[in-house]
């Protein structure tokens, strides 16, 4: 392999992890809690399962969906007399809540998770030392 071939895919390794650590992050959440919920189903794995999920979905719907979606939905509502107000409308909800809502859910129930984690955990040492 020549040194510029050699070079641009090194380059190209690099561009691919910077502009997708965040995903890449959330998929090994998604990897480790899914296989956790496998091999021992409990309520913190599921819901840790569940917000990696709802942090990816948000994640790519930030990156890709947002555009195509808020097109799609205005061709289909408003069709022949512009409606500015209901324009408005979609694009604040799809282009400004939803992002929050989704990111914001996500993180909610990891921090649920965790918590229900900590709560059985101090569960299990009184019942041990009693």
């Amino acid at each position: 392999m020549s040194a510029d071939i050699e070079q641009n895919a090194i380059i190209t390794i690099y561009l691919l992890f910077s502009h997708n650590y965040v995903v890449f992050s959330y998929l090994a959440g998604v990897v480790i809690t899914a296989f956790l919920s496998i091999v021992k189903p409990t309520r913190f794995s599921v819901i840790m399962l569940l917000g990696f999920l709802v942090l990816l979905f948000s994640f790519e719907y930030d990156k890709h969906m947002i555009v195509p979606f808020r097109e799609q939905t205005l061709k289909s509502l408003i069709t022949q007399t512009p409606h500015f107000r209901l324009q408005k409308l979609i694009d604040i909800v799809i282009a400004e809540i939803l992002p929050i809502l989704f990111y914001a859910i996500g993180w909610i129930l990891i921090f649920l998770g965790v918590i229900y984690a900590s709560i059985k955990l101090k569960r299990l040492e009184r019942s041990k030392s009693s």
